[in-house]
C-alpha cells in the first residue's frame, strides 16, 4: 500500500475511533448506566455529569499509564534483577556494580560539568540576545536567525558541528572551520593577542558577569532573611518573585551559589588560557582533547538552546511595566543599572523556569555525545552510559539502574519547574 494512502487511512481510523468512542461511551452513560428517567432522573443526571469528564480523560490516562508509568516501574524492576541469572532478584547489586565502574563516575562528573555550564551560558546568551534584539530595527530577523537552530535535530546539529571541528593532515587544506582558523596563527604577537589576551579578557568578563549576578542574588537572599515581611518592598530582587519569602530566599542562595562557582571556575580558566602553550601551526583533533572536547560538545547544545531562552525571556522583558523603567531613568539610573537592578529582578521567575527547563534537557543529553564522540575520550554522559549498558553490553540490570539515576536527578527539577510555572500563571 502507498505510504500516503496508509497515512490517510491512519488519520481516518484514528479520528473515527475517537469520535466513535466518545459518542458510544456517552450514549452508554446516558441511556444505560444513568438514564435520565424515572424517579431518580435528577440524581442520575448529576452522577452522569460527574462521570462524564473521566470518559474524556480515560484515553489520555491510559496512554500516560501505558507509555509513562509502566516503563518507570518496569525499569525499576529490571534494575533489581540479573539477566544472566534468568531475571533473578539481586537487590541493589546492580547499583553497587554501577558505582564501582569508573565510566559511571566519569559520566556523572561530565553531567555535572554540563549542568554548570550549559544552562547558565544558554540563559545568559538568550537574555543578552533578547535585550539587544529588542533595541534594533531588524530585531525580528535577528531573532529568527538565533532561533533557527531549535528547528534542527540534535543529531543534525552534531553532524554540522562535527564538520566544524574536522581535522585533516597538516599538508592538506582544512575543511573544519576551527582548524582553518587555528592554522592561521604561528605563535607571534598576533597569536598571543588573539589566542591568549582576547579569550582571557572575554572569560574574565563572563566571570565578572556571573560574580555580579551572584552578588545580586545573595544580597536579595540576605534581605529576605533579615526582613521577610518587607523583602518584596525593599529588595529589587523580590519585586516580582512569587512564593513564600523562605522559598524565594532558598532559590536565590542556590542560583547565587551556582553563579559564584561558575565565576571562580572562569577565573581559573582565564589563568589557564594565559599560561598555556598551544601547539601553533599543527591541526588539532579537537574532539579527542580531554576536558576541552566536553566544552566543544556543550557549545552545540548552547547554540541550540540559546534561541529557546531568547524567545521566552524576550516575552518576559516585553511584559515589564514601563513605569518602573521610566522611574529608574528619572532617578538617573544607567542602562546597566536598569538592566541588572530593574529588569532582571522582575523576570527572575522566568529566568529560573528557562534555567530549569534547559537543565532537564542537559540531564538527558544523549544525541550530541553519541553522534560526535560516542562517549570516548572522557566525554561519557549518563544517557550514553545507559545506552552502552542496555544495547551494547546487553546488561539490563546496570542499564536500568543508570536510567533510574537519571530519573532521580530529573524528577526534582521537573517538579520544581511545574510548580514554578503554575505559580507564575496564578
Amino acid at each position: 500500500m502507498h505510504p500516503a494512502l496508509q497515512g490517510l487511512m491512519t488519520i481516518i481510523v484514528g479520528v473515527g475511533g475517537c469520535v466513535a468512542y466518545f459518542y458510544f461511551s456517552n450514549q452508554f452513560l446516558d441511556r444505560v448506566l444513568f438514564p435520565a428517567r424515572g424517579p431518580n432522573a435528577g440524581r442520575n443526571i448529576n452522577r452522569a455529569n460527574i462521570v462524564r469528564p473521566w470518559l474524556f480523560l480515560f484515553p489520555a490516562l491510559l496512554a500516560l499509564g501505558l507509555y509513562l508509568a509502566y516503563p518507570v516501574f518496569e525499569t525499576l524492576r529490571l534494575s533489581l534483577t540479573d539477566r544472566d541469572a534468568g531475571g533473578a532478584f539481586v537487590g541493589l547489586d546492580n547499583y553497587r556494580q554501577m558505582a564501582a565502574e569508573p565510566k559511571f563516575w566519569e559520566a556523572l562528573k561530565n553531567n555535572f560539568l554540563w549542568l554548570l555550564i550549559v544552562p547558565a551560558a544558554s540563559t545568559a546568551f538568550g537574555l543578552l540576545a533578547a535585550q539587544l534584539t529588542d533595541r534594533i530595527s531588524w530585531g525580528n530577523i535577528a531573532k529568527s536567525l538565533i532561533f533557527m537552530p531549535m528547528a534542527i535535530s540534535f543529531v543534525g546539529a552534531a553532524v554540522i558541528w562535527k564538520l566544524v571541528y574536522d581535522t585533516r593532515p597538516a599538508d592538506q587544506d582544512q575543511i573544519g572551520v576551527l582548524n582553518a582558523v587555528w592554522m592561521m596563527f604561528d605563535g607571534g604577537i598576533g597569536s598571543i593577542v588573539m589566542l591568549k589576551i582576547v579569550p582571557a579578557l572575554f572569560v574574565l568578563a563572563l566571570a565578572a558577569a556571573f560574580g555580579w549576578m551572584a552578588r545580586i542574588l545573595v544580597a536579595g537572599a540576605m534581605v529576605a532573611r533579615t526582613n521577610p515581611a518587607g523583602a518584596v518592598a525593599t529588595s529589587p530582587q523580590g519585586a516580582v518573585a512569587s512564593g513564600t519569602p523562605s522559598s524565594r530566599g532558598i532559590l536565590r542562595w542556590i542560583v547565587g551559589g551556582v553563579c559564584a562557582l561558575l565565576a571562580l571556575w572562569l577565573l581559573w580558566s582565564a589563568l589557564g588560557i594565559v599560561t598555556a602553550s598551544p601547539p601553533y601551526g599543527e591541526p588539532q583533533t579537537w574532539l579527542t582533547l580531554p576536558f576541552w572536547n566536553s566544552i566543544l560538545l556543550m557549545v552545540v547544545l548552547i547554540w541550540i538552546q540559546t534561541g529557546f531562552a531568547m524567545v521566552i525571556l524576550s516575552a518576559a522583558l516585553r511584559g515589564i511595566p514601563e513605569e518602573t523603567i521610566e522611574a529608574a531613568i528619572l532617578d538617573g539610573a544607567s542602562p546597566l543599572q536598569i538592566f541588572f537592578k530593574i529588569k532582571v529582578p522582575q523576570i527572575m521567575g522566568t529566568v529560573v523556569v528557562v534555567w530549569t527547563t534547559i537543565t532537564i534537557v542537559v540531564l538527558k543529553v544523549f544525541d550530541i555525545v553519541f553522534a560526535m564522540t560516542n562517549g570516548q575520550w572522557e566525554t561519557q554522559v549518563l544517557a550514553n552510559y545507559m545506552f552502552d549498558k542496555l544495547f551494547r553490553a546487553n546488561d539490563w540490570g546496570v542499564g536500568s539502574a543508570s536510567a533510574m539515576v537519571i530519573m532521580l536527578l530529573v524528577t526534582p527539577i521537573l517538579v520544581w519547574n511545574v510548580y514554578s510555572v503554575r505559580k507564575e500563571m496564578r
